[in-house]
């Protein structure tokens, strides 16, 4: 007798109560942060086209250094190579519990958002590099339009939806840690300057020495602090941006509780410095970074020149594309499947909902062109692409929960007056 086919698991279904907490909590999080990184690119636009845009430039560039670590950088770069490691050192902890305890921790569950979040990234660069060579522009940007900021793509759902699946958030959620984690790849394989292989040498060292201290169980701030400044300056020094030091140092910190834990390593750093990376280092990064000189001359070169022509498609067109049929595809030749609660349409308007590219992408834009004029344009094309998808995206977010508002009101019309939903008198196929 032939056997029975093996059943599909089911993509982020219903999840262990430790496991929805966290997805809840860390949703909580980004929605806020989503909100302040808006308000604070708002006010960098604002300033940088206002009378006191001299200011601006003054204060972003204005030099300071700490000689103990051998660093003199400007303000913008001090918040670009410095407060977003700690951004990155959130998404390193956050990726560590997908692996661990989450939904990439088996291959069933963890195919539909690494096979999705793959091709959200190939398709958006292949669609640069098509447009870029078609107009003799530069290929430097290919990696621009590959990453998606969870944190604005949160705060769109949770301004426009009430009544949304949950699932469909925490897809997006479980989709950006993967998209995160192949911006950090690409940031430490391709945009790295020429290499110290001694400084190099000291920070791997020093990432050696403190898995030693997670293994023998060191507990103690003093300990890990100095040693997370010696390993980021030493891996800023060797060549590689020092933001893949929060990445390693957040992989490497603890995820599972021992016995008598009520937290463990992961959980206590993540809870101490999500409040301090969504109000505090990504706001500043996206105050200094998103400062573009908007006119109408540069917002006509963000359609006509080829580099950022290719940013905006990618953005809008090749995340779209891209994150939908990964997804399907995903879905029809995998052993996962998508979530019963969510429609195909849900998907499509999430995938458009991917193309609001802000932090990673605007970090890669200035890695990729380091002469200003052309960094500003990239900047442009990040904003303006950036925009499109999300008022694109808001307008399928919110003609979906008006269907699921409807749908919700119908299943809790009580049309007898007798205190009982007609949803759950019906019989039969009618009945859900």
């Amino acid at each position: 007798m032939a056997a029975a086919p093996r059943e599909r698991s089911p993509f982020l279904g219903i999840l262990p109560l430790p496991e929805r907490n966290a997805v809840v909590q860390a949703l909580r999080t980004e929605t806020v942060g989503g909100l302040i990184l808006l308000i604070a690119a708002v006010v960098a636009l604002i300033w940088a086209n206002s009378p006191w845009a001299g200011t601006y430039e003054h204060i972003r560039d204005f030099h300071f250094g700490i000689p103990a670590l051998g660093l003199d950088l400007s303000v913008g770069h001090w918040t670009a190579d410095g407060l977003l490691t700690i951004f990155f050192l959130a998404a390193g902890i956050e990726l560590k519990r997908e692996l661990v305890v989450g939904e990439l921790r088996t291959p069933a569950t963890a195919a539909l958002p690494v096979v999705a979040a793959a091709a959200g990234m190939v398709v958006p660069a292949a669609f640069y590099a098509l447009t870029a060579s078609a107009g003799g522009g530069s290929l430097n940007g290919w990696a621009v339009p590959m990453a998606t900021d969870i944190a604005f793509a949160l705060a769109v759902l949770a301004v426009l939806s009430s009544h949304l699946p949950a699932a469909l958030r925490a897809f997006l959620l479980t989709l950006a840690v993967v998209d995160d984690l192949g911006g950090i790849l690409v940031i430490a394989v391709f945009f790295t300057s020429d290499l110290n292989f001694t400084a190099l040498g000291g920070a791997l060292a020093g990432l050696v020495l403190f898995y030693a201290l997670q293994r023998l169980r060191v507990r103690g701030w003093w300990w890990y602090v100095p040693l997370g400044l010696a390993i980021w300056a030493l891996m800023y020094h060797g060549g590689v941006h020092a933001t893949v030091a929060g990445v390693a140092m957040g992989l490497i910190l603890r995820t599972t509780r021992d016995e008598g834990e009520t937290a463990s390593p992961a959980e206590r750093t993540s809870h101490l410095l999500h409040p301090v990376s969504a109000g505090v280092a990504v706001p500043l990064f996206a105050l200094f970074a998103s400062g573009v000189s908007v006119t109408a001359t540069s917002l006509g070169q963000v359609f006509t020149e080829p580099e950022p022509l290719g940013v905006v498609l990618g953005l809008v067109a090749g995340k779209t594309l891209g994150i939908f049929a990964g997804t399907y595809l995903a879905a029809q030749f995998t052993r996962a499947r998508l979530n019963p609660d969510l429609a195909w349409a849900d998907v499509f308007a999430l995938a458009v909902l991917g193309g609001i590219g802000f932090t990673v992408a605007l970090l890669i834009g200035e890695l990729a062109f380091p002469d200003p004029a052309a960094a500003g344009q990239i900047k442009a094309a990040v904003l303006v692409g950036s925009l499109v998808a999300a008022s694109l995206a808001a307008l399928l977010v919110k003609r979906r929960n008006g269907m699921y508002r409807r749908l919700y009101e119908e299943e809790n019309r009580d049309d007898n007056h007798d205190g009982i939903p007609d949803i759950y008198q019906r019989t039969g196929p009618a009945a859900r």
